[in-house]
């Protein structure tokens, strides 16, 4: 398919937000602020930002290349940048990735989304018994679930359906405009309560005490995983930029974009918590089970702030999975459009439907069949597993190998540079580290998430 038939990007702006919108996701609400609290404060935020500025940039950066230059989906564009059809392999590698993840992502997308009308209803509120129970309650039952994230597949595949510049871009304006509102709202009402000086300072004071080996690796890891590198979104995105795009900037300012919402999830939930006398906790149970309690507890003394608080605050993490799904679910969708010569509907069912078998076994896994396991976890912990520890690194590992060590540098330098019309006093130390860096960088993560080290 010419590229000349394939969507692209309307404006700036639009490639910014919708990119963006790919990293910002739950992960920066239930895993960076506790992350943030327990491996020494602005002392870990510090660590990441310069994480970030080791592996993230020169990673998005990496992705950019490949997914420009071809202008295709990401099997394709991997053998197109280099010639060689076995790269290829790295583009699939990819798209397996996000479509797994998709699956198991939409089965915590769809309980949002039954958060978000639970509490239009007051039904969340209780105590810390009844609030855990009412989430084990709902997981069990025999399709609730399942159906909640099927209905959060179909939300995106409407999103997809329409295109690049009309689904993909549109949505983009409109979700992080009012994802950032929702959070700044949330923000403001958790550090105005009282005591939440505890919580700000439990997340932005130094306790360097804390920091060791494995606090940078934690850091290491955060960064790959928060900007979602490793899983194809990138280099799908960037086949639908304009030759006139400043990669390195682009690159920049959506790391800025995904801290700012990282450390404003902290400034959310710390201040609120610790006005209450709760130590959060990470993974769903901090969504779920302990901030419906927090929000009872800390505006009990004000009733319809806290009912309105907890409507916004599931209203965010639902907007939050739809930026990074929409993402996840582009990646196959320009795969079988292109690869199979489809029209852009029907290679966006084909995903719709693999992803909703995926959503449909992994929410029955953790809930009423525990039997549906691989090696003895719950079918969605394993997908987790798999892709955050094995198979994300190894599409990023080999993402740096592949650019810093096969692709042709002056093609890599052409991309770097818009052809020439911006200057290259980067692009040496951008292919070093891509080149040595980044892979020892992922290789540390990929040995630690093994426990290896």
């Amino acid at each position: 398919m010419a590229p000349q038939d394939r969507g692209n990007f309307g404006s700036r702006l639009g490639i910014i937000l919708a990119t963006a919108g790919s990293a910002v996701g739950l992960g920066n609400v239930w895993r960076f602020p506790f992350m943030t609290g327990q491996n020494g404060g602005a002392a870990f935020i510090i660590i990441y930002i310069a994480c970030i500025l080791i592996l993230g940039l020169p990673g998005i950066v990496s992705e950019f290349i490949v997914g420009r230059h071809s202008a295709s989906n990401a099997a394709r564009a991997y053998g197109n940048l280099s010639g060689n059809k076995g790269w290829r392999a790295i583009g699939y590698l990819g798209i397996v990735t996000s479509t797994i993840i998709l699956g198991f992502y939409a089965v915590v997308a769809g309980w949002c989304l039954e958060y978000f009308t639970s509490s239009l209803t007051d039904d969340i509120v209780g105590d810390t018994a009844y609030v855990k129970n009412y989430f084990s309650t709902f997981v069990s039952h025999p399709y609730k679930s399942a159906l909640w994230g099927i209905l959060f597949i179909l939300l995106t595949h409407i999103v997809i359906v329409r295109g690049v510049r009309g689904g993909i871009e549109k949505a983009s304006k409109m979700l992080m405009p009012t994802l950032f509102v929702l959070l700044l709202i949330i923000v403001v009402a958790s550090c105005l309560l009282p005591g939440a000086g505890k919580g700000i300072e439990f997340l932005f004071k130094p306790d360097f005490s804390k920091v060791d080996s494995e606090v940078f690796l934690e850091a290491l890891g955060q960064a790959f995983f928060s900007l979602s590198l490793g899983t194809a979104c990138l280099c799908t995105y960037a086949s639908y930029f304009g030759k006139d795009i400043n990669l390195l900037r682009a690159a920049g300012q959506i790391a800025v974009i995904d801290s700012i919402v990282a450390i404003l999830a902290g400034l959310m939930i710390f201040p609120a918590a610790f006005s209450v006398g709760i130590s959060p906790d990470s993974g769903p149970s901090l969504l779920f089970i302990t901030l419906p309690n927090v929000f009872h507890q800390a505006f009990s003394s004000i009733p319809m702030v806290g009912y309105i608080i907890a409507i916004l605050f599931y209203a965010l993490m639902a907007l939050a999975a739809l930026t990074s799904t929409i993402s996840m679910h582009e990646i196959g969708t320009a795969f079988f459009h292109e690869e199979m010569q489809l029209k852009r509907r029907g290679a966006a069912w084909i995903v719709t439907g693999i992803t909703s078998v995926i959503c449909v076994l992994c929410a029955l896994s953790v809930g009423m069949l525990p039997q549906i396991s691989v090696m003895g976890k719950p079918l969605m912990d394993f997908f987790d597993s798999l892709t955050a520890q094995f198979l994300m690194p190894m599409g990023a590992f080999l993402t740096c190998i592949y650019i810093g060590w096969f692709a042709p540098h002056h093609v890599v330098r052409g991309e770097f540079t818009n052809n020439g019309t911006l200057p290259g006093r980067f692009f040496h130390t951008y292919l070093y580290v891509v080149k040595i860096i980044c892979p020892i960088c992922i290789a540390l993560i990929f040995l630690h998430q093994l426990h290896i080290i």
